[in-house]
């Protein structure tokens, strides 16, 4: 079973039964990520050993909530399921580029959207961000910074705006 395949449920059924665990959903997801990302262009940024260290870290989490440890808080809502991020909203740790040449990376990071603070309080494993047109104000996503995302369906079709990254991915 590909767990890149899995909804959210499937997965955190899989990882509460014990018959799947966050590092090879993770593991799943950058091998898919690797070998499409190049002819779809979903993902501007993909920070795998990041990824790695969160899921090796909820795999922990739920292997001691199974076996009742003394003092284990419950998983998360969304314990080990990897999740994506829109390059439009900041993410502490990642540059925030927003599709666009204009903004330098290399400034400090250190600042969460409430989503992006959410998803980690859930417990998701970040994988990366997603692709958006400059500023999220095209129908399709291409930008000079990012290039053109393709319909993973019909690479010759648009995957839409300003969520073409995500949708692809």
């Amino acid at each position: 079973m590909d767990l890149a395949d899995c909804s959210a449920g499937e997965l955190l059924a899989l990882f509460r039964s014990g018959a799947a665990s966050p590092r090879e959903a993770t593991r799943d997801c950058l091998a898919r990520i690797a070998r499409l990302n190049p002819h779809i262009n979903a993902f501007c940024l993909v920070d795998e050993d990041f990824a790695l260290v969160q899921a090796h870290q909820r795999e922990q989490r739920w292997q001691a909530w199974r076996s009742k440890a003394a003092g284990s808080p419950p998983p998360g809502p969304l314990e080990g399921v990897p999740v994506s991020i829109k390059d439009l909203l900041l993410t502490r740790g990642w540059p925030t580029l927003r599709g666009s040449r204009c903004i330098d990376p290399a400034q400090p990071w250190e600042v969460d959207a409430p989503a992006s603070a959410r998803l980690r309080e859930a417990g998701a494993v970040l994988l990366g961000k997603t692709t958006t047109p400059e500023f999220g104000c095209k129908g399709e996503t291409a930008s000079s910074l990012s290039g053109v995302t393709c319909n993973p369906w019909d690479r010759l079709r648009t995957s839409g705006g300003s969520s073409g990254g995500a949708a692809a991915a």
